[in-house]
C-alpha cells in the first residue's frame, strides 16, 4: 500500500511498509532468510510428530461440535444499531467526499475508508470473527429497503454455478487497482463508492442479495476468510437474519471445515498474497529496472519511438503485472501441489487437491497484508478521533474531541523491520499446521501425509523468503534513484 501512503504524505504520515530514510538491516538479509527457512523446518517437524487431525466439521454440523461454546446472542437493538452505524459510516464517507474539505489530513473520507475501514476492520475481523457478513452496510442497505419493497431482491436470475467468485475477484482486481494508481483525493473516493453502491444493489436485484453477497460483493469474501482465523463465530438461529448467536471455537478451525470449493475462490486467496507482494515490489528499483532496462531497450529497437511515449506503456506494463500475478502465484502452487501428489502416491484429482489446500494460506496472506500496512494504521487511524469531531474539515466540534493533541503512532524502523520477520514467519507455520491436518484428513496414512507435506514445507520456505526479500528492497535500497543509462 505504498501509493496509498503516499496520499498522506501532505500529512507526515509514515509509509505503510518502507522507510523515508536508509535502514541497514541489523544483519545480511541472508542470515534472517535460513533463520526463518530453519524456524519452518523446525516447526513442521514438530507438527508432523504431534499433530493429529481432528475430527472434521461440516458447516451443517457446526453449531453442534463440541468444541463450540455459545457466549451470547445478537438480536435486536444491538443488531439494528450496528447496521445504521454501519450504513451511516458509508453515507459519511460518501457525503464528506463531495461536500468536504479537498484537504486529506483534516477530511474523515479517506482516512475512515482506507486505514479504518479496509485495514483496521480487517486486522479486528481475525479477531471478533466476520462480523462484517452481519452489519455490510450494501446488504443492510438491501435489508432496510426490503422493510418498504418486501421482494425487492428476489433472485430475477439464477446465479450461473460456473460463475461463482469470479464477479469478486473482479472487483478486488479493480480495488488494488483504484488503489495503487488512481490517486484517489476525497472526491474520486465518493464517487468509487457511489458507483460500487449502485453495483451491489443493481447485482443484488438481479440474482438476489443471497448470491450476491456470498459470491459477488468482495469485502463480504475478504472478511468472510479473515474471519476464519478468528476464535469467534456468528451463528444464525434458525436462518434468520435477526438473531446470532455468537459462538467460541478453536482458532484458524474455520480454515479446515471445508475446501475453498471452486478455482475463483483459490484465486481470490492467491490474488490476496500476490497483491500485497506487488504492491511492496512494484516501486523498488529491481522491479522498475526490469522493464526500463530489460522491456524498453527491446522495445525501442523494434518500434522506435522516444522515450516520452513509452511512460506509458511502462503503466500499462504495471497494471498487466498486476492482473497476471495471481495466476502466476497458481502455478507456482499448482506445481508444488503436483509434486505433493507424486510424492504421497494420491489417486485424488490435482484440481481437489489444490482445492483441499487452498484454505491453508490464507493465514499467509492475512499476515502479509498486516506487515505491510500495519505501520500506516498506527500512523494514521488514531486521528479519526479528532476527525470524527470535525468529519467534513469545516472548524466543527461536535463530540469536543477536534482539537485534541493526538500524535501519530511512529515506530522506529527496527522495530517495524522485526515485527514483519516475526508476523510472516508466524502466518507460516500457522499455514505449516493446516496443511499437515489436511493431508493427515485427505492421505489418511501418515507417512504418506508427511511425505506429501514435504513439497508443501517447500513453497512454504519460498513464500517466506520472497516475502521478506519484498520487505528488505525498500529497506536496503532507501529511495528510488534514476537507473544508470545503460
Amino acid at each position: 500500500m505504498s501509493s496509498l501512503a503516499a496520499l498522506w504524505l501532505c500529512t507526515g504520515a509514515a509509509w505503510g511498509h518502507s522507510f523515508g530514510t536508509v535502514y541497514n538491516l541489523p544483519v545480511p538479509f541472508w542470515m534472517y532468510a535460513y533463520g526463518a527457512a530453519a524456524a519452518l523446518v523446525v516447526s513442521f517437524a514438530l507438527v508432523a510428530y504431534f499433530a493429529s487431525a481432528p475430527p472434521a466439521v461440516t458447516t451443517a454440523h457446526a453449531a453442534e461440535s463440541p468444541g463450540r461454546r455459545s457466549i451470547g446472542t445478537l438480536r435486536g437493538g444491538w443488531l439494528l444499531a450496528l447496521r445504521l452505524a454501519s450504513v451511516c459510516g458509508l453515507v459519511l464517507t460518501i457525503v464528506a467526499g463531495f461536500i468536504g474539505s479537498r484537504n486529506t489530513a483534516i477530511n474523515i473520507n479517506m482516512t475512515l475508508f482506507w486505514v479504518v475501514f479496509a485495514l483496521g476492520f480487517y486486522y479486528l475481523t481475525a479477531l471478533i470473527g466476520d462480523l462484517y457478513a452481519i452489519v455490510n452496510p450494501w446488504r443492510s442497505l438491501c435489508e432496510f429497503i426490503e422493510r418498504l419493497v418486501p421482494r425487492a431482491f428476489q433472485p430475477r436470475v439464477r446465479y450461473p454455478e460456473g460463475l461463482a467468485y469470479y464477479p469478486a475477484l473482479a472487483l478486488y482486481m479493480a480495488y488494488i487497482w483504484i488503489e495503487l494508481f488512481a490517486h484517489t483525493q476525497p472526491r474520486s473516493l465518493a464517487v468509487i463508492l457511489l458507483v460500487y453502491t449502485a453495483i451491489n444493489l443493481l447485482a443484488a436485484i438481479v440474482v438476489g442479495k443471497e448470491a450476491w453477497f456470498k459470491y459477488g460483493e468482495f469485502f463480504a469474501v475478504t472478511f468472510r476468510l479473515a474471519g476464519l482465523l478468528a476464535p469467534v463465530e456468528y451463528v444464525a438461529e434458525s436462518g434468520s437474519n435477526r438473531v446470532f448467536r455468537i459462538r467460541l471455537r478453536a482458532p484458524f478451525v474455520g480454515l479446515l471445515e471445508r475446501p475453498a470449493g471452486h478455482l475463483s475462490l483459490l484465486l481470490f486467496v492467491l490474488f490476496s498474497l500476490s497483491s500485497t507482494a506487488f504492491d511492496g515490489l512494484h516501486e523498488t528499483l529491481p522491479w522498475v529496472e526490469i522493464f526500463w532496462k530489460s522491456i524498453y531497450p527491446m522495445l525501442v529497437a523494434s518500434f522506435g519511438r522516444t522515450y516520452l511515449f513509452w511512460i506509458d506503456f511502462f503503466y500499462y506494463w504495471q497494471w498487466a503485472m498486476l492482473v497476471v500475478s495471481p495466476f502466476a502465484y497458481l502455478a507456482i502452487y499448482m506445481f508444488f501441489i503436483w509434486i505433493a501428489k507424486v510424492a504421497a502416491g494420491c489417486a485424488a484429482s490435482l484440481r481437489a487437491l489444490s482445492l483441499d489446500f487452498a484454505l491453508a494460506l490464507v493465514p499467509i496472506a492475512f499476515v502479509y497484508n498486516v506487515t505491510h500496512y500495519y505501520t500506516l494504521l498506527a500512523s494514521q487511524g488514531v486521528k479519526v478521533v479528532r476527525m470524527i469531531s470535525d468529519p467534513f474539515g469545516f472548524g466543527w466540534n461536535l463530540f469536543g474531541t477536534a482539537r485534541l493533541d493526538v500524535d501519530s503512532v511512529i515506530i522506529d524502523a527496527g522495530s517495524v523491520w522485526h515485527t514483519q520477520v516475526g508476523l510472516i514467519l508466524l502466518g507460516h507455520i500457522i499455514g505449516v499446521y493446516l496443511a499437515h491436518v489436511v493431508a493427515l484428513r485427505t492421505f489418511t496414512n501418515p507417512r504418506r501425509a508427511v511425505l506429501s507435506q514435504l513439497p508443501m514445507l517447500l513453497l512454504m520456505v519460498l513464500f517466506t523468503t520472497m516475502g521478506l526479500w519484498i520487505l528488505s528492497l525498500p529497506i536496503a535500497a532507501g529511495q528510488v534513484v534514476q537507473p544508470p543509462a545503460t
